[in-house]
């Protein structure tokens, strides 16, 4: 059976990150970043970096959802998805604001992945002995 609710995590992490994309030409014209450049003011900067950061976690986190949601539980994955999308939220609203406020964001989407890689090996596993 197909997962249910992965999908539609999935779709949700697609749509922040997409938020985030919007955020980097906005920051652009506020803080007068002309392209190509990517530095020039601080603010547009964590503004960049909290969008390309994001960018940087999604295989680490889009893998494991799906392994998890397959091979262990599809409602459990699902859940740990939305705290990680929850997690990228504080992190780039930590983040927007000062360098140092981005980790209580980082910390939630990082525990966030390291269930589901769990959950995935212990789903993959469970599978290989016929579970």
């Amino acid at each position: 059976m197909l997962p249910i609710y992965t999908p539609i995590v999935s779709l949700l992490a697609i749509a922040f990150y997409f938020f985030l994309a919007t955020r980097v030409p906005a920051g652009r014209g506020k803080f007068g970043v002309r392209l190509p450049a990517t530095t020039g003011n601080p603010d547009f900067e964590r503004t960049f970096r909290a969008h390309m950061n994001t960018l940087e976690w999604m295989p680490t986190f889009l893998v494991p959802l799906w392994l998890c949601a397959i091979y262990l539980n599809d409602m459990g994955a699902a859940v740990l998805g939305l705290v990680w999308i929850a997690g990228r939220a504080v992190y780039f609203s930590g983040y927007s604001r000062a360098v140092e406020k981005r980790l209580p964001g980082f910390f939630i989407q990082s525990t966030a992945c390291l269930l589901l890689f769990i959950g995935a090996a212990a789903g993959g596993v469970m599978h290989l002995l016929g579970s």
